[in-house]
């Protein structure tokens, strides 16, 4: 999320992810735009030749009529830390080369006063879930928030607080703080699937609302961000400041949550990344309850089963989740995991693979009794499992 004070610096931390040897990175999609925008020739609809039947792209205009009065841009005004003073850290050096530097530096007293927090600014994009005036955006568009205001698509400016943040899914609620009735759009029920049109909404560079369309390309995507990684991706043209806005299917349900672009330059390129509309509400539920959001636990260190470590254990299939080590004291190893086991299924759900048992547990509320399959010594063993509470990020 970009700010006015600081925007190449601000850039660098929160911008880009690198991916390889590539200069891509995952790219936070908030804030405002750091240069001067550029219009290009407007890009017509063109009918389409199937079979002999001429057929013209779907127009989204009723829907927009509908839902884009629910979806609001979000300004934060932020505390930012300190600027570096520019000698870094001695702490890490070796003793000698730490004495040696310390020697060269002024006496504390003379040495400058650092310079105190100050405030910047910064947006994004956020929506209605209900009529009395929740707002669901991201967790990275209202981070280290002091004051936050909504601004309606009629143009309105609301104040709003803070409920409670998720950072693990960069997922935040907000609350408008006056009364009134507002418009507001649903979660989906269900996943859309791959290739179906969806409809983004948002705030990019600080423009107000702009629409975009576009289909779902994938699903289930893993940008790296955290264990809970488990993204739609829309190739719906998606950028800074549309962070935290919602992206739509053809009935105006939200299936997703904009996060995050995969960008060599900072702008779309026509693959972005949606939090699912199931984990957001989920995290909106228990946030709205508690501020905060407690997930299951279960104290292991996983790694993949390759084939050739499922061929050494005796599994007919690479499957499951390997135990590494299990955390001393920890959830696992108080119900008797241990280093070497595979755990296959939780509850009779099967285990496809480390980042799906992350996912699993964290659905199980705290102190919940689960049963957990482990391959060990050549058969299952059943084994009853207590689940943790994962520590606060």
């Amino acid at each position: 999320m970009t700010t006015q004070t600081t925007p190449s610096r601000s850039i660098l931390k929160r911008g880009a992810l690198l991916a390889g040897a590539a200069t891509l990175g995952i790219g936070l999609a908030a804030g405002i735009a750091d240069g001067a925008l550029r219009f290009d020739h407007p890009a017509f609809a063109q009918p389409i030749q199937l079979s002999g039947v001429q057929t013209q792209l779907p127009s989204f205009a009723d829907m927009v009529e509908k839902v884009k009065p629910a979806v609001v841009s979000v300004r934060v005004k932020q505390t930012i830390d300190a600027a570096d003073d520019g000698q870094g850290s001695l702490d890490d050096l070796p003793p000698g080369l730490r004495r040696f530097f310390e020697q060269q530096q002024p006496p504390r007293a003379q040495r400058p006063s650092r310079p105190e927090p100050r405030q910047g600014m910064s947006q994004g994009s956020g929506f209605f879930i209900s009529q009395d005036g929740y707002v669901v955006t991201n967790n990275h568009v209202v981070d280290k928030a002091s004051e936050v205001q909504l601004v309606t698509d009629d143009g309105k400016t609301l104040n709003a607080k803070v409920i409670g943040t998720d950072p693990r899914t960069d997922l935040a609620l907000l609350k408008v703080t006056e009364g009134g009735s507002f418009p507001f759009v649903q979660l989906a029920p269900a996943k859309p699937r791959i290739g179906d049109w969806v409809l983004a909404v948002g705030n990019p560079f600080g423009l107000g609302g702009t629409v975009t369309a576009g289909i779902v390309s994938a699903q289930g995507r893993d940008i790296g961000s955290g264990p809970y990684d488990d993204f739609l991706q829309i190739d719906a043209a998606v950028n800074r400041g549309n962070s935290g806005g919602p992206t739509f299917n053809q009935k105006g349900e939200v299936v997703g949550v904009n996060t995050a672009i995969f960008s060599p330059s900072g702008g779309n390129v026509g693959i972005a990344f949606a939090v699912p509309a199931s984990t957001v509400e989920q995290v909106v539920s228990a946030l709205k309850k508690d501020g905060t959001v407690s997930r299951g636990f279960i104290g292991v260190q996983i790694q993949p089963v390759t084939p050739e470590i499922a061929e050494a254990a005796g599994l007919k299939q690479p499957h499951g989740a390997l135990v590494a080590a299990a955390e001393r004291n920890g959830p696992a190893a108080k119900a008797g995991i241990k280093r070497g086991d595979t755990i296959l299924s939780v509850d009779g759900v099967s285990i496809k693979d480390a980042r799906e048992l992350s996912r699993k547990i964290a659905t199980y509320a705290p102190g919940s009794k689960v049963k957990i399959t482990v391959w060990r010594d050549g058969k299952e063993r059943e084994i009853g499992f207590e689940v943790g509470r994962q520590p606060a990020a």
